[in-house]
């Protein structure tokens, strides 16, 4: 199985890198929208939600079931799709965890923002496959800096 790739834009990119890194060390989260023509993802808005991991949040992310009615209400209001969610890992690759696996949804592109100390070191797509694992997805024209070799 392959996914389309995503195309997203740069202000929608920013918004994430941005809130990834004033959450730092903690981890954030959000949503993003746009549209699927059968050829590609596009990603044109991102939106963030408050991470409502009791707790240390420097490992775990949690998104309220509130906070995914109201994307879902969003994106109905303005005519996009619910493409995803987005989060953060500080001090660790953008690669999912066990706990990542765990709360996936399937449709749903994952963004994982690697962040350090000196900012965005790299940003990555996964979608879960029929096995229920991980796969990457490509992201289109991402800066060259945060991609992984």
């Amino acid at each position: 199985m392959s996914f389309l790739p995503l195309d997203i834009d740069p202000q929608a990119l920013k918004g994430m890198t941005d809130h990834a890194e004033a959450a730092f060390p903690n981890e954030c989260c959000g949503f993003f929208y746009g549209s699927e023509d059968g050829q590609i993802r596009a990603v044109t808005v991102s939106t963030e939600v408050t991470n409502s991991k009791e707790g240390d949040q420097r490992r775990r992310f949690a998104i309220s079931h509130k906070d995914y009615l109201n994307a879902e209400r969003h994106a109905a209001r303005e005519g996009l799709t619910l493409l995803g969610v987005y989060h953060s890992h500080p001090l660790h690759p953008a690669i999912p965890s066990e706990h990542d696996l765990a709360v996936a949804l399937p449709y749903f592109s994952y963004i994982i923002v690697s962040v350090q100390p000196k900012g965005t070191a790299h940003v990555r797509s996964w979608q879960l496959n029929e096995q229920r694992h991980f796969a990457e997805e490509a992201i289109v024209a991402l800066p060259e800096a945060w991609r992984v070799s």
